[in-house]
């Protein structure tokens, strides 16, 4: 009997038509099956012209780490078949956190939030990793857990030159923060594999703890969150010119209708104008989506209720032609197990599919990825049939 429902869940994915201005497809690509195939997709995915889909899984993929999995890296292709292109085993890297990227020649590149050496307390302070096409990993760099950091949770972005920039959620000094690891770093890592440190978080008034990938724009200046610290230790938005120069761009104040806790990076549009989100605080206390302009003055956007519209937005939003922001939020919906909504310009929200564990995944917590034709595609972290996760796609 199990068998037999296997093969249905499997072969017939899942469809739904949801209610709305314009109906919405859900569709189902693949669900995770543990130490197969790996559990806890936290990252993006990365999807190339063929409609060929990338991302990581936390653990899973069993190369042992204690059990559970040091996590894979996957392919999905167009017609939802599944490649592994990497297991990972301590050595070489445990837990990738985030999204790959993808250079010409189909080299991928991207973190890991523990391993690579034996160092902080034997489970490794994180590394830096290449990919190539034949499935040969090189690791860039490997973190200390001293000034240049430890645990970087968030991917890599790349300038022209070739450089990657990044944060890591610790490190940098020695007792700030409440704790003996640090507060974190903002690090560039050059083509020869040397890292620099651009800024060590104090866990004061710059922030803490910054959890989620920078932006860059033109000029070279990097923007990015903290997930703790500031004013009111809600969080901060900060940037961070080509000079080292570090500026606060807003401080979270987590009371009122103002967010806390920003899990998510940020995105930018041709106006300058910033956009993202709160995983908490707000009117109702449950997260929002907030916009900042190029000064820093704060806007909150939609403050969610914690209801059917969703509860705890832990990744940015993405933006299309028209306007329209995207995002998932982590719990809530009809089931209160996360949701896929749409922000129109005016800060109407639109629900655009509500979780049901079991049956297409909970805890939503990674960010969609938006193509030309207006398809989004994401993972949900856990749920599904096997219960360790899934990939999803809605057309418009």
């Amino acid at each position: 009997m199990r068998i037999a429902k296997i093969g249905i869940v499997l072969a017939a994915m899942i469809f739904l038509t949801l209610a709305g201005a314009q109906a919405q497809t859900f569709t189902l690509l693949h669900q995770f099956q543990g130490n197969r195939d790996g559990t806890l997709p936290h990252g993006a995915l990365l999807r190339d012209a063929a409609g060929n889909l990338y991302g990581t899984t936390y653990t899973g993929a069993n190369h042992n780490c204690q059990g559970g999995g040091c996590g894979s890296v996957f392919k999905l292709s167009a017609t939802g078949n599944e490649t592994m292109l990497h297991r990972f085993i301590q050595t070489d890297g445990a837990l990738p956190n985030a999204n790959l990227i993808r250079d010409k020649s189909g080299t991928f590149y991207g973190t890991v939030a523990y391993g690579g050496s034996p160092a902080c307390g034997g489970n490794g302070c994180g590394a830096i990793f290449s990919l190539d096409r034949t499935g040969n990993l090189t690791l860039l760099y490997v973190f200390t857990g001293g000034t240049d950091g430890q645990g970087p949770y968030a991917g890599l972005i790349r300038d022209p030159a070739g450089n990657f920039y990044s944060v890591a959620y610790a490190g940098g000094t020695s007792k700030p923060c409440g704790l003996t690891i640090g507060c974190g770093t903002v690090f560039k890592l050059d083509a020869t594999g040397k890292l620099t440190v651009l800024h060590i978080f104090t866990g004061g008034t710059d922030g803490a703890n910054p959890y989620s990938a920078l932006i860059r724009d033109p000029a070279g200046n990097l923007y990015g969150t903290a997930s703790r610290g500031g004013n009111t230790n809600s969080g901060t938005a900060f940037k961070l010119d080509p000079g080292g120069n570090f500026t606060v761009l807003h401080s979270f104040g987590g009371t009122g209708q103002d967010g806390a806790v920003p899990y998510a990076a940020l995105i930018r549009d041709a106006a300058g104008n910033f956009y993202g989100t709160t995983m908490a605080g707000g009117r109702y206390r449950f997260g929002t989506v907030f916009k900042l302009d190029p000064a820093g003055n704060e806007t909150v956007l939609y403050a969610f209720t914690g209801g059917v519209d969703g509860q705890s937005p832990w990744a940015n939003v993405v933006m299309d032609k028209n306007g329209n922001l995207f995002g998932t939020t982590a719990f809530g919906g009809v089931y209160g197990d996360g949701t896929v909504f749409e922000l129109d310009p005016t800060g109407k929200e639109t629900v655009l599919h509500s979780f049901d564990s079991p049956i297409d995944g909970n805890a939503v917590i990674a960010p969609l990825i938006l193509d030309s034709a207006g398809n989004l595609y994401g993972t949900a972290d856990e749920g599904g049939f096997y219960g360790y996760g899934t990939v999803f796609e809605i057309t418009p």
